[in-house]
């Protein structure tokens, strides 16, 4: 593509501040980036490649931030990171011969599924709970999964790996937060390899938002640490509704098209 304007580079700027804000609380910030790299001209291809590098920073700045404060032990869950990114990478060779259609159906009900229960679960807080899942099942099966499906899919990631950590593994909402931003972090990065290899990337446009994005995931996280639960729950109900909502919308959305809506 040709070299952006001064408006549209302002706009992709402004879209990767505003998405490493909101995704280092609750996740969604390809709902905010896509769009914006579909409108600079980028082939759907090309802007997934593009957001995953310009994603790296954001969720590494979050990780950054929120590994400052001990909320996640980055030695000890090197092994989940392996795993995320490894899931992730395998997704992303296959996105290119898995027909999407039917995460494009279910997602959206899946996300108001997690909607519902981070606003209705009572008492859920930043205190850690019990544990459903041992950790090492934990970190073999839902971490290398949910890696995957950010490999060959990607929006909702970050949900689902809210949603794991919150009910399967116990943790407090903040602390949930944290390890979230590390595995998307991970899995972002072997999605970004695989792309990178394929020359599916525009480098210019995607280290131009990086620097957005690291600087609003800077600003998120610290918003999140200073509110806890109180804001990260809110925005994570707020974020699924409205990724749910623009999936549901979309007219190549497969019910949309068997239904004839």
């Amino acid at each position: 593509m040709s070299d952006p304007t001064l408006l549209l580079m302002l706009l992709l700027l402004l879209a990767a501040f505003l998405a490493g804000f909101v995704d280092s609380i609750a996740g969604g910030g390809g709902m905010i980036i896509l769009p914006v790299l579909l409108l600079a001209g980028l082939s759907p291809v090309e802007a997934l490649g593009t957001n995953k590098l310009q994603g790296l920073f954001g969720s590494s700045s979050a990780t950054i931030a929120y590994a400052r404060k001990g909320h996640v032990d980055l030695r000890s869950q090197f092994g989940s990171a392996l795993l995320s990114a490894a899931g992730a990478a395998v997704g992303a060779l296959l996105a290119a011969y898995v027909p999407g259609d039917v995460f494009r159906a279910v997602l959206p009900f899946m996300l108001v599924a997690i909607a519902l229960f981070f606003a209705f679960k009572p008492n859920m807080g930043d205190i850690d709970r019990a544990r459903r899942m041992p950790a090492l099942i934990f970190a073999a099966t839902i971490v290398p999964l949910v890696g995957f499906y950010d490999g060959i899919f990607g929006p909702g990631a970050g949900s689902f790996f809210m949603l794991a950590f919150v009910a399967l593994a116990g943790y407090g909402v903040l602390k949930a937060t944290a390890h979230t931003k590390l595995l998307n972090f991970a899995s972002n990065f072997g999605a970004f390899a695989v792309f990178a290899v394929f020359g599916v990337i525009s480098w210019k446009i995607g280290l131009m938002m990086g620097v957005a994005q690291f600087a609003g995931a800077q600003a998120g996280s610290h918003f999140a640490m200073k509110n806890g639960a109180r804001i990260i729950k809110p925005l994570l109900v707020i974020t699924c509704a409205a990724l749910a909502l623009k999936l549901a919308s979309d007219p190549a959305n497969p019910v949309r098209v068997w239904l004839g809506i």
